[in-house]
């Protein structure tokens, strides 16, 4: 029993792993059939793309009104994303950043730590709070959108408040709608093929969507079965099992991106996933059904999140780049935080 359902949830995480690469690369070869630009692709699918493993698994333990494995899943990834992965890549290489990254997405990403913890202090995350934090990150994309082509400009967090409270938001949605659809299948020899291309894509999508839907889907009924075998909290296994899982995207392309020497990416992506987790996770989960607080650990979590993160942009803003030793400080606090929350979950500490 115990071998059979191991095999199932491996399964379930390569399903949910393989399942969300086809799904943006697909969703990307659409978007560019239909006229998209490659600006608005970049920003949303591939932006989104390593976070979709979390999104899967996310909705389907809230329709199964498993709210701590969400919860556990969003804090477990972004933990995993700052202390694992960026502390595994700077000990094999120094990864440079910029200002602009730091000022701008780093406050914007310790905002949202900041935020979920104000939400959960009453013990639930409402309808309206989730709401308002996936109101947030439709605000956040519209901000990137708006400020993209001033490169000159330095945009830091102040500037995205004041896009915010100034409703400037609703000018640029305005913008996004009136761009063009493309002028590619204009033609009647390309419309016929491009007609073709799309219907193909559209099956190979929904295929890979039925794959992230039931890899998620084994992926959280394995962790409910492990947590009641080793009589640990739901929590503690989206933390430690389920987070650890859904984060292998986001490791695949850093290692991609450090070894063609781009820093910027790297962490980009890491301040990204964690904006995403949080604004938008914790906005749809939240969303389908209220989630509620049953577990210290969360709280525990929330706090250790928010230090790591804080800890995190220091590195960074110290010399404009992650080093060596700051990996090292990075990749022991994770194991010192897994080990306690492991043995706290089963009563032993």
């Amino acid at each position: 029993m115990v071998i059979t359902e191991l095999l199932l949830f491996a399964l379930g995480l390569l399903l949910l792993v393989k399942g969300s690469d086809v799904f943006v690369t697909t969703a990307v070869k659409i978007a560019k059939q239909l006229g998209v630009s490659e600006f608005v692709i970049g920003l949303t699918l591939v932006a989104l793309g390593t976070s979709i493993p979390e999104v899967g698994t996310s909705i389907a333990a809230s329709l199964k009104h498993q709210g701590g494995i969400v919860l556990g899943n969003v804090l477990g990834s972004n933990i995993a994303n700052i202390n694992l992965i960026m502390g595994i890549i700077a000990l094999r290489f120094i990864l440079k950043t910029d200002r602009q990254m730091l000022v701008r997405d780093g406050y914007i990403m310790l905002c949202a730590a900041l935020l979920f913890a104000i939400f959960i202090f009453n013990g639930v995350i409402s309808r309206v709070e989730a709401f308002i934090l996936l109101f947030l990150y439709g605000v956040y994309i519209l901000f990137i959108v708006e400020t993209r082509s001033e490169r000159d400009r330095l945009f830091s967090f102040t500037d995205f408040v004041i896009y915010f409270f100034k409703f400037r938001y609703v000018r640029t949605t305005g913008k996004v709608l009136s761009q063009g659809t493309g002028t590619e299948a204009n033609h009647d020899g390309e419309k016929t093929f491009l007609r073709g291309a799309l219907l193909k894509n559209l099956g190979i999508l929904l295929i890979s969507t039925a794959a992230i839907w039931y890899g998620a889907n084994l992926l959280v009924e394995g962790a409910l079965f492990f947590a009641n075998l080793l009589h640990i909290p739901d929590p503690v296994i989206g933390l430690s099992v389920v987070a650890l899982g859904t984060s292998l995207p986001e490791l695949g392309v850093a290692f991609s991106a450090a070894r063609k020497g781009l820093g910027n990416i790297v962490a980009g992506n890491i301040i990204g996933s964690n904006i995403a987790n949080i604004f938008l996770i914790i906005g749809i989960t939240g969303m389908i059904a209220p989630l509620s607080i049953t577990n210290a650990s969360i709280m525990l979590s929330t706090a250790f999140m928010i230090s790591m993160t804080v800890l995190f942009l220091w590195f960074l803003r110290s010399q404009w780049q992650l080093e060596r030793t700051e990996g090292i400080i990075l990749l022991l606090l994770y194991v010192i935080f897994l080990s306690y929350i492991f043995f706290a979950g089963r009563g032993t500490v």
